[in-house]
C-alpha cells in the first residue's frame, strides 16, 4: 500500500464485479475505506447475466483484506431513498466522503435506435444517467459540508465520445454524463471537489465478456472492424480504469477538473 489516499473515503456503485470492483480495491490499496453498492439482481432488458450478492461480498472480502474498513450494500443507483441512506451511513460511520466514483451501468445491443423500447430506453437511461446524477446529488451536499474537497469520477465510455449503431440508449447516456460532469465541474469548484469522466475502450470484465456480446459481433463482423483499438489489444484490463481513478483521486491530480479521460487503447484516433 503507498497510501496516495490514506484516510479518504470512497463511494463506488456498481461494485460487486468488474470495473466497480476493481476501482474500490485500488482505492483501497491505496489506503482508502471503501462504500460499496450494487444492485445484485438481474433485470428484463439486461440480456446478459448481472453481478449477484455473492460478488458483492467478495467485493468486500478483497477490500477488508487489505485492512481497510468497507460498509457494502444491496442498492439500486435509481433507488434515491436508498443512495441517500447509504451516503448518510457512511458519513456517520467513517466522519468523511472525500471521492465519489459513479461507475455502475448497464449495455446491450439493439437493431436500430428506432426499435429501442420504452423500457430498454428507460432501464438504459435511468441507470447510466440518471443513475450517476443521483449518486451525485446524494454525495455532493456531505462533501460539501465537510469541508475537504474531494474528487468525482464519472465512468462514461469510447460511446460517450462518437456515436455508434446499435447503442443508440447506451451512447445517449454516456453522451448525458459528460455535460453532467461539466456543468457538476464548474459547480463544485468553489468548493475544491473536481469532477471529471473516464471513456474506456473494451474492458476484460463480464460487462461485455458474455453471450450477447459476443454473439451480436460474431453476427456482425463489420460492426467489430470498427471497434478496433489503435493499439494492438483487444480489451484493456479493470485495473487500467482503476489506476486512472486512482490519480485522479488523488491529490496528484489536484488541478485536473472538467476533463473526459480517453483510457482506450487509441480507439478515439481510428
Amino acid at each position: 500500500m503507498t497510501g496516495r489516499l490514506e484516510g479518504k473515503v470512497a463511494l463506488v456503485s456498481g461494485a460487486a464485479r468488474g470495473q466497480g470492483r476493481s476501482h474500490a480495491v485500488r482505492l483501497a490499496e491505496e489506503g482508502a475505506d471503501i462504500v460499496a453498492f450494487d444492485a445484485c439482481r438481474q433485470l428484463d432488458t439486461v440480456e446478459y447475466p448481472l453481478s449477484t450478492p455473492e460478488d458483492l461480498k467478495e467485493t468486500v472480502r478483497l477490500v477488508e483484506q487489505l485492512d481497510r474498513r468497507v460498509l457494502a450494500t444491496e442498492a439500486d443507483v435509481r433507488d434515491s431513498d436508498a443512495v441517500g441512506a447509504l451516503v448518510a451511513e457512511a458519513v456517520d460511520r467513517f466522519g468523511r466522503l472525500d471521492v465519489v466514483c459513479a461507475n455502475a451501468a448497464v449495455t446491450g445491443f439493439v437493431d436500430d435506435t428506432w426499435s429501442i423500447t420504452d423500457e430498454q430506453w428507460d432501464q438504459m437511461i435511468g441507470i447510466n444517467l440518471t443513475g450517476v446524477f443521483r449518486t451525485v446529488r446524494a454525495a455532493a451536499p456531505a462533501m460539501i459540508e465537510a469541508g475537504n474537497g474531494g474528487s468525482i469520477v464519472i465512468t462514461s465510455s469510447s460511446a460517450g465520445t462518437k456515436g455508434m449503431v446499435n447503442l443508440g440508449h447506451y451512447c445517449a447516456a454516456k453522451h448525458g454524463v459528460v455535460g453532467l460532469m461539466r456543468t457538476l465541474a464548474n459547480e463544485l469548484a468553489p468548493h475544491w471537489i473536481r469532477v471529471n469522466s473516464l471513456h474506456p475502450t473494451g474492458v476484460n470484465t463480464p460487462f461485455i465478456n458474455n453471450d450477447h456480446i459476443r454473439g451480436f459481433i460474431e453476427a456482425n463482423p463489420s460492426w467489430a472492424a470498427n471497434m478496433q483499438n489503435a493499439l494492438p489489444v483487444d480489451q484493456v484490463e479493470p485495473v487500467d480504469i482503476s489506476n486512472a481513478v486512482v490519480w485522479l483521486a488523488s491529490d496528484e491530480a489536484r488541478y485536473v477538473t472538467g476533463v473526459s479521460l480517453p483510457i482506450d487503447a487509441g480507439f478515439a484516433q481510428r
